[in-house]
């Protein structure tokens, strides 16, 4: 009796992942920018989005909800039902360098998150007011260098990647700057332009509007090779820091425990979103590669992820409890 039970609950498990594989979606879909508006992260969502909702046959309903580092909208996707109604754009700072700033993080991420898709990477830009004496690297460490801890540069908040960017840059040049935590990068864009505060790495998507309209300008740009992009920046690297690279990346997740069928939808109309050459086009345009990944190859990479930034944290001394 035991073994024909199991036998009939397998037989309506698989009856119902077929049912759901048939109907999904049959409703709009949330997906989650764990950010403000008008951030890198919002800006590749909303693209992302629009695709994603034609090819699924269903509105995909773009919500920001910033907070701690993205924490707070990370946090509420990982504890959405597990349906497919609910996805978020993960980040570098999301799910690899949160679990190193928060010593009670709200959420796992490797373990509470199923990876759908590698949506791109981007190097950032050191940005300052356009009336700044700056004009690059080394006029920043010997601006620092003369008056220390007077020098202070901003970031979306504390253990964001361009936080760790500035961190960074601060270890390596063994000044003392200050760093100046904001909600938003949107609020921490319009203080450095403004000259409130003296600088900000952040992404190309977000500050290179600013940097060609010259309410920014750029000092240098935070990865090993030149972004098309923004081909007269130049990297950190080739101005006296080797080795000088931080990359931000995007990846879009499910909450674990969402049925294999909607998972397996979901990852082929990414992938095929991915892959077309006019999303690439489109996305390059804005400073941003894009990359494919297995499901297998995605979870390595955050584990991969989380390795190398964890002593850098702790390098760093961030902290956001």
């Amino acid at each position: 009796m035991t073994l024909l039970r199991l036998l009939a609950a397998a037989v309506v498990a698989c009856t119902s992942l077929g049912a759901v594989s048939q109907t999904y979606p049959d409703k709009p879909i949330k997906l989650i920018v764990p950010a403000a508006a008008g951030t890198s992260t919002d800006i590749i969502a909303r693209e992302l989005g629009q695709r994603l909702g034609q090819a699924l046959g269903q509105t995909v309903i773009v919500e920001d909800i910033a907070g701690a580092g993205g924490a707070v909208g990370t946090e509420r996707a990982a504890k959405s039902p597990a349906d497919g109604y609910t996805l978020v754009l993960g980040t570098i700072g999301t799910h690899s360098i949160n679990p190193s700033i928060y010593s009670k993080l709200g959420y796992d991420s490797v373990k509470e998150f199923a990876p759908l898709g590698f949506i791109g990477y981007t190097p950032m830009l050191l940005v300052t007011a356009p009336n700044s004496p700056a004009n690059n690297i080394g006029d920043v460490v010997a601006l620092a260098r003369a008056q220390p801890g007077k020098v202070s540069f901003a970031s979306s908040g504390s253990g964001t990647g361009n936080h760790l960017a500035g961190e960074l840059l601060k270890t390596l040049a063994k000044v003392e700057m200050t760093h100046v935590p904001y909600k938003s990068g949107a609020q921490a864009v319009t203080d450095v332009a403004s000259g409130q505060v003296s600088f900000m790495f952040y992404h190309i998507p977000a500050v290179g509007q600013h940097v060609k309209s010259g309410r920014l300008k750029a000092l240098a740009l935070a990865s090993i090779k030149r972004s098309p992009a923004m081909p007269q920046a130049v990297p950190v690297a080739e101005q006296g820091f080797p080795g000088f690279e931080v990359n931000p990346w995007w990846i879009l997740y499910a909450p674990a425990g969402t049925p294999a069928p909607v998972l397996a939808r979901l990852r082929a109309e990414t992938a095929k979103i991915i892959a077309l050459p006019e999303y690439q086009e489109r996305l390059a345009g804005q400073g941003v590669e894009t990359k494919e990944m297995t499901a297998a190859e995605l979870n390595a990479f955050t584990g991969q992820e989380l390795a190398k930034w964890a002593p850098v944290v702790k390098a760093s001394g961030a902290r956001a409890d």
